[in-house]
C-alpha cells in the first residue's frame, strides 16, 4: 500500500530483456534514510513492483509481460526519470491517499498550462475510468496523488504546485506524453457496487453475502 506522496527520484540507469520480463536498474537521485532490500515492494511511477536486488543507491526491479503492456513501464528508456514511493509501513504518515499501485489504465497527458503559480496538466483518460473520475476526488498520475479540478468529455484537469514539480518527474514530463492512472479505490468499489444494485433481480436482494462477493 501507498499514498502517492513521492519520497524520491529515480533515473533509469539500465532495461535488460530477461526470459519473457524486463529488469529495470533504477538509481534513488536522493539518499535513502533506511537500506533497500529485496522483496520490499517499491511504486515506480505508480506502479508496484518488487525489489530484486539492491546495492547503495541502485535498485533493481523485474517487469512482466502484462505489466509492460498495461502501464508506461513498457516504453520507458534508459536516463529517463521515474516517480518512487516506497509501501507503507506501521506508523508512518497518511498524506496523500490510499494507493495500491495497481494502476488502472494509460492516459495522455494533451496540454499543459504553465501558469506562475502552477501549472494546470490536462490528461485524455480511457472512457472506463473517466466513469470513475470526480470533481475535488483524488488521482494518481505517475504514481503522484492529486486532486481533479475539471471534467471535460474524455479529458480531466489536475493542478501541480511548484515543490511537487520539483520533487517529482512531472515536473520533467511533456505533451504527449503518457502516463500511469491509478482511480481512488473508494471509487472503484463504489462502481462495482453500483453494476451490482442495477443489475435486474428476481428473488434476491442485497444481502451480506452479495456484499461479500462484490469485495466489500
Amino acid at each position: 500500500m501507498f499514498t502517492g506522496i513521492i519520497t524520491n527520484l529515480g533515473r533509469i540507469e539500465k532495461k535488460d530483456s530477461i526470459s519473457g520480463r524486463v529488469r529495470l536498474s533504477i538509481r534513488f537521485q536522493k539518499r535513502e534514510k533506511r537500506p533497500v532490500y529485496a522483496g520490499e515492494s517499491i511504486a515506480v511511477d505508480g506502479v508496484c513492483l518488487t525489489v530484486v536486488k539492491s546495492a547503495k543507491r541502485v535498485f533493481r526491479v523485474d517487469a512482466v509481460t502484462e505489466t509492460l503492456s498495461g502501464t508506461t513501464l513498457g516504453t520507458v528508456s534508459k536516463g529517463q526519470y521515474v516517480n518512487l514511493e516506497r509501501s507503507l509501513r506501521y506508523g508512518d504518515e497518511l498524506g496523500g491517499h490510499f494507493v495500491t499501485g495497481h494502476v488502472d489504465g494509460i492516459g495522455e497527458i494533451v496540454k499543459i498550462d504553465k501558469r506562475p503559480k502552477n501549472w494546470l496538466f490536462t490528461i485524455a483518460a480511457p472512457k472506463k475510468l473517466m466513469q470513475m473520475i470526480a470533481v475535488k476526488g483524488s488521482v494518481t498520475v505517475d504514481g503522484v496523488s492529486l486532486t481533479v479540478q475539471a471534467l471535460r468529455g474524455n479529458q480531466f484537469q489536475v493542478t501541480v504546485i511548484p515543490y511537487t514539480l520539483k520533487e517529482t518527474a512531472l515536473g520533467k514530463r511533456r505533451m504527449g506524453q503518457t502516463v500511469n492512472l491509478e482511480i481512488d479505490l473508494i471509487a472503484r468499489y463504489l462502481k462495482r457496487l453500483s453494476r451490482a444494485l442495477t443489475k435486474p433481480h428476481t428473488k434476491s436482494k442485497i444481502s451480506l453475502k452479495s456484499l461479500l462477493r462484490q469485495g466489500f
